[in-house]
């Protein structure tokens, strides 16, 4: 319920102040040194007038003394902010933690995991992901990681979508070296998982642009005003060590404002408090256009706002995305973030901190199915979240500002930063590096002294290169499979899978090791149909209905829902401003062309000009698709007629389709994947 305050003589109109969840008792603070004062004005913070603040109502919330809880959020409160039992667990020579302490190394940046394939007794492992904003690596950090997964990893190392790494197979005993190791070398794992802010995303193209420069810096003071300060992650992994970096003066600030009551006071943890947010949190940074951050999916999406001369002047902030869900439970779902408003530049971080602070006082701690900010603003509606979120910031947010159409961008390829060096994406199948593409990519890294970024596609880029190197690199890391993009299959450029199998505990079937397999049998259905070679869709699988490839948004997402089995999702677009919806239940590994075969065909046939498979899909209808695909029985081929373009005769062809067919393949995926070999293996490094 709100308590409305007795403003001193002042023609001021009266503020409320809203009732807040203070968190729960932990270990090391009382509840009763928990408390807010809503009419606290540091002089450090904001000169916000009283008359620029407006009352907004709250809703009321229940106070009962047997609040249901998950068991989550017990751990949190008896953890000494995410301290115990995790740091007791670590000094026993057990393979693995409790319970409690599986939760809490989430925080950390880990996940306890164990190989599911094996028979017997479990072999535990900890997967180990990093938190790097904007996907920003350095050549100390990159080189660091390359030499733990050989030593203490499976050898590989992965780049996630959220722009950082994963290292895999790391044993309990040697937890405390690699995340040592990774702090001392400019590296951090820190809310890399668990629930708070996650990585912080923004376009990862090292462009010198003042709007690509605000947005990566925006980022980067996004992820330091939400990053713990109790310094638990310390205290376990470099016994209590402090490793200070230098914030902006504008950070500090706004993580110290309590003017609208957004703090606890006296805790070490003046944002998250003791039970920190009710389940993780996703923002992402960009520019106007760029949707390489897939935006609409995050929790809050961040868009800079630039005057007519390039000038950043503020943000438009949509919020309330996210892909997780659980199938066959319709009361949970992917969702869109929508607008909230507009903010000048100055008042970003303040903004960005009322948001999460509405999702910590409100959010769902009972079931963490419906926990996520998704979930709140369905339920309350955005007009109401609207006005609880301008409460803690102290202001109406301004109307949101017109934006161009949204495009996806890879940045794959050489390119000009705009400084007179160049900078090269690479295509990286999901996201997977290893073996002698490892080997090579280290070698130039080291040779050339680069920093690296990772992309929120599982792709890296070389940053800082120079003209003269250009063809030196091309060629090395072409003859290690690295090649430019127009050696690459159109389909995998845009394709990802999440891990799954064997690693993750809630894989139902596979995704990155099913992917390739899957990839080359949608080529074969290209050829089949007549789809040329150039033409693609955007394909995304995951292993279980979580999402973390955001296979909603693809226009043909395979989410896992039994043994070799997948729940088939249409509709998304190219631009990612689509969310695709649910196709057909239970398709068989191997009865995937029954489906494919007449979508493609009759996307092929009967699209207008330009369509897209997305859009093609959402115009025919799903009733339409599926009463295509019952009646399916094969395409319509001319007599005849052959894909001669590879070709020198009829002859040669069928020499080829004769060998293609014991590979499972068609002549002409055969013949493609030769010649890009071939190419592959004498790249002289002339551009592109």
């Amino acid at each position: 319920m709100t308590t409305p305050f007795r403003p001193p003589t002042t023609s001021a109109p009266p503020k409320l102040q809203i009732p807040t969840f203070h968190g729960l008792s932990s270990a090391s603070a009382s509840s009763s040194s928990i408390s807010r004062n809503a009419l606290t004005l540091p002089p450090s913070t904001r000169s916000l007038s009283l008359s620029l603040i407006r009352a907004v109502s709250t809703p009321a919330k229940a106070e009962t003394a047997t609040e249901k809880r998950s068991k989550v959020e017990i751990f949190k409160e008896q953890s000494n902010f995410i301290r115990y039992p995790l740091n007791e667990d670590m000094l026993t020579d057990a393979p693995n933690i409790s319970e409690a302490a599986t939760q809490l190394i989430k925080f950390h940046g880990s996940y306890q995991q164990y190989n599911r394939e094996d028979r017997g007794s479990r072999n535990y492992s900890f997967m180990i992901r990093t938190k790097n904003p904007c996907g920003k690596v350095s050549n100390q950090l990159y080189l660091t990681m390359d030499d733990l997964a050989d030593q203490f990893g499976i050898g590989t190392l992965r780049l996630t979508t959220r722009q950082t790494f994963q290292l895999h197979g790391v044993l309990k005993k040697d937890l405390k070296t690699v995340m040592a190791t990774i702090i001392r070398n400019m590296g951090s794992t820190l809310g890399a998982c668990g629930d708070l802010n996650r990585n912080v995303l923004a376009p990862a193209a090292p462009l010198v642009r003042k709007d690509y420069l605000f947005a990566q810096q925006t980022a980067e003071n996004i992820a330091a005003l939400l990053t713990p300060q109790s310094g638990f992650y310390y205290d376990i992994w470099v016994d209590g060590e402090k490793f200070l970096t230098s914030e902006p003066p504008e950070v500090v600030r706004a993580r110290n404002d309590n003017s609208h009551g957004t703090n606890f006071p006296d805790s070490p943890e003046p944002i998250y408090g003791t039970q920190f947010l009710p389940r993780k949190f996703k923002i992402a940074v960009t520019v106007p256009t760029d949707n390489s951050v897939d935006i609409l999916t995050n929790d809050i999406g961040v868009v800079v706002v630039t005057d007519d001369d390039g000038e950043p002047k503020g943000f438009n902030i949509y919020v309330g995305g996210g892909m997780g869900r659980t199938h066959r439970l319709e009361t949970t779902f992917p969702r869109l973030a929508e607008p909230l408003g507009y903010v000048p530049k100055e008042d970003i971080l303040y903004a960005v901190k009322a948001i999460v602070v509405t999702q910590r006082e409100n959010g769902r701690r009972d079931d963490r199915k419906y926990s996520r900010l998704k979930y709140l603003i369905s339920s309350w509606g955005i007009e109401k979240f609207r006005s609880v979120v301008e409460q803690y910031y102290g202001k109406k947010f301004e109307p949101f500002r017109e934006l161009p159409e949204w495009e996806f961008k890879s940045y794959l390829g050489w390119h000009e930063q705009g400084d007179g060096k160049l900078f090269y994406g690479l295509h990286v199948d999901n996201g997977r590096i290893g073996g002698n593409m490892k080997k090579t990519l280290r070698e130039v890294i080291e040779k050339y002294n680069l920093n690296v970024r990772i992309t929120p596609n599982q792709n890296i880029i070389l940053t800082d290169v120079r003209a003269a190197w250009k063809r030196p690199i091309t060629t090395t890391l072409a003859q290690a499979g690295l090649l430019q993009p127009r050696f690459v299959d159109p389909l995998n450029i845009t394709a990802m899978a999440c891990p799954a199998f064997p690693l993750c505990p809630l894989a139902i079937t596979e995704a990155e090791r099913g992917i390739p397999n899957i990839l080359k049998r949608i080529r074969a259905v290209f050829d089949k149909v007549g789809l040329k070679y150039n033409e693609s869709v955007v394909v995304r699988i995951t292993g279980c209905p979580n999402g973390c490839a955001r296979p909603y948004m693809a226009e043909l997402g395979l989410v896992g829902d039994g043994p070799n089995s997948y729940q088939l999702w249409l509709g998304g677009n190219k631009k990612q401003t689509s969310l695709a919806r649910t196709f057909m239940d239970k398709v068989k590994l191997h009865d995937l062309e029954k489906v494919l075969e007449p979508l493609f065909y009759y996307w092929k046939q009967r699209r207008q000009s330009k369509e897209s498979f997305g859009d093609f899909t959402n115009r025919m209808g799903f009733e339409k698709l599926k009463e295509l695909v019952e009646k399916w029985e094969g395409p319509v081929v001319a007599p005849a007629r052959h894909n001669l373009k590879l070709f020198a005769d009829k002859e040669t062809y069928e020499a080829m389709d004769e060998l293609a067919k014991l590979q499972n393949k068609s002549a002409h995926q055969l013949a493609m994947e030769v010649i890009r070999s071939y190419v592959a293996s004498n790249q002289n490094g002339k551009g592109e």
